[in-house]
């Protein structure tokens, strides 16, 4: 790993945002998956999460290699455990909903902790979610078309709490807000791929890396790396 990179990966990390989160209520079409994981990277999001009740639908969590790489994917069986996972983070639990209660989505604190739970393509947002939730925001829409495909939704809606959160100086970490544990295993695994991918294959730790990026490692451990 040069050095460039290695400075680049801490820069990103310092800025992401470990309050801020999306959560997919049944998003099937891997195009739109896709989309909302780069766009959630493109905004300082470390991790989303997703509904997907059956494995068929769980191998989405595989799309957007590139973006995948960065963003983590928590998966979920039912939209009730997310939520309550959610909020037992402390965080203000919002749903896109178009109704009489639904608030401008523009009109939301997002330097809270925050999660936005999006619906599904075909029927939306359930019912189960819109009990649970904090809030029904909307985005306002002045043509004939009465909603956004849902990646689309979600980069709306992340750029305004970006917006808030850089105003608010959110992302001008010195320090990341992650675990050094979780810090370590994205440089390693993001700085030496090759490697890391024999290391977890033969169950060996991720060594030290020094500032500049590179491996600091007992010979015992390139020894048992080289082992067939």
């Amino acid at each position: 790993m040069n050095p460039q990179r290695y400075q680049r990966i801490q820069q990103v990390l310092k800025a992401r945002q470990v309050d801020l989160t999306l959560c997919l209520e049944e998003v099937h079409k891997p195009n739109n998956v896709s989309a909302v994981i780069r766009t959630a990277d493109a905004t300082g999001v470390h991790k989303i999460h997703a509904v997907w009740p059956n494995a068929q639908m769980r191998t989405l969590s595989h799309t957007s290699a590139g973006a995948r790489n960065w963003v983590e994917v928590d998966t979920h069986n039912c939209v009730t455990e997310a939520i309550g996972n959610l909020k037992a983070q402390g965080m203000q639990v919002l749903v896109t909903n178009l109704s009489d209660t639904a608030v401008d989505f523009r009109e939301v604190d997002y330097t809270k902790p925050t999660a936005i739970v999006l619906g599904s393509e075909k029927t939306g947002i359930s019912k189960t979610a819109l009990d649970l939730a904090d809030q029904d925001i909307m985005i306002p829409m002045l043509g004939m078309v009465q909603s956004l495909n849902v990646s689309v939704a979600s980069a709306v809606i992340l750029y305004e709490a970006q917006r808030q959160r850089q105003a608010a100086g959110m992302y001008d970490n010195l320090v990341s807000q992650l675990p050094k544990e979780t810090i370590h295993r994205i440089l390693f695994e993001r700085g030496h791929p090759v490697l890391a991918k024999v290391a977890k294959r033969k169950g060996l730790p991720y060594p030290e890396l020094d500032d500049q990026g590179q491996i600091i490692a007992e010979p015992s451990w390139w020894q048992e790396m080289q082992r067939g």
